[in-house]
């Protein structure tokens, strides 16, 4: 790669701000959500090129990157991207669509269209842009296969996404002499794989219920703060009964009350720790987050923390009492 960034070399405060940068500079300009603290947020990406193709390759814990439609409206260059998943699973969504990325899978997305893609545990990734009109295929079937797993049960996909893997760790290959000869008929090879789809049969049932998992719990994370999340109101909102949506997440070891509870901490835990953690009362942050009894919470937070939230917030904001003029904001908890 021409240029690496490792968070582990940089300031926590400024973690945030140099993946944004790294990305919106070399690559394409996207809203990253880490779910987490920014001492926590662990990511090696490194960027490079091989002629009008950009290649990002990504190691990093879980995150949310979306393209919104006023991001997309800002390139000046129409581009196809291309997501190759090395390990684990992601969930990628575009035009009304959204498919379970698996190993060996890769995904094509456009860039003036708004997407999401989602990590819930990890990336494993790697990502290639390429031009619109580099790549000269028809808009219909740019949309016929945009957000569709391409892999299994497609050969040439396969051989594809063994090229592009290896091709993106190369840099022998990608810095050498033969470079640019390498250009057109790795544009050939992804061409070949995405319209050898077009011919292929959909199993929509089954890709939809290979990311019912996913879907139910992004379902859950956009809707963490409604006071009237339940198991029925999950279900109905994806068009399964209760006992199937229970079945679908025991398939992934999760409990829905454990779950719901413990991203609703993450979530109370992240509000206390951050720029406006003293301008809210205790209660009315954990309120905020469906937890409308302070001694069940406090209870609850000093369980999964192994400290108090009052606590937890005093380290990350000490109050100013010894020292200055005090006037800040106080609130009671």
């Amino acid at each position: 790669m021409n240029s690496v960034l490792d968070t582990s070399l940089i300031p926590q405060q400024d973690r945030e701000e140099a993946i944004r940068s790294a990305l919106w500079e070399s690559f394409v300009r996207v809203d990253v959500d880490h779910h987490r603290p920014a001492r926590d947020i662990s990511v090696r990406m490194g960027l490079g090129a091989l002629g009008p193709i950009r290649i990002c390759s990504a190691e990093s814990t879980a995150v949310t990157v979306r393209r919104t439609g006023r991001l997309a409206g800002m390139d000046e260059e129409s581009a196809v991207f291309v997501g190759l998943q090395m390990s684990g699973t992601s969930l990628v969504e575009q035009r009304g669509r959204q498919s379970l990325l698996r190993p060996e899978n890769l995904a094509v997305y456009e860039s003036t269209t708004p997407y999401t893609l989602r990590f819930d545990q990890a990336v494993d990734h790697h990502f290639l842009r390429i031009p619109r009109e580099v790549l000269a295929l028809p808009d219909r079937a740019l949309r016929d296969v945009a957000a569709i797993p391409l892999g299994s049960g497609n050969p040439v996909a396969r051989l594809a996404f063994r090229y592009f893997a290896e091709l993106v760790v190369s840099e022998d290959i990608r810095g050498g002499v033969h470079a640019e000869a390498i250009v057109q008929p790795s544009v050939e090879l992804l061409r070949a794989a995405m319209t050898s789809q077009l011919g292929a049969s959909r199993a929509k049932r089954a890709a939809l219920e290979a990311s019912l998992g996913l879907r139910i719990t992004q379902y859950i994370r956009m809707n963490l703060a409604d006071p009237a999340l339940s198991a029925a109101q999950i279900a109905a909102a994806h068009g399964i009964s209760v006992r199937h949506l229970y079945t679908v997440l025991a398939q992934s070891g999760i409990s829905l009350g454990d779950w719901i509870r413990s991203h609703r901490l993450a979530e109370c835990r992240r509000e206390l720790a951050g720029p406006g953690g003293r301008r809210r009362t205790i209660a009315g942050i954990a309120r905020s987050w469906g937890f409308p009894d302070p001694a069940h919470f406090s209870k609850a937070f000093k369980r999964a923390y192994g400290i108090s939230p009052r606590d937890w917030r005093e380290h990350h904001h000490p109050r100013c009492s010894r020292h200055g003029s005090g006037r800040g904001p106080q609130t009671a908890d």
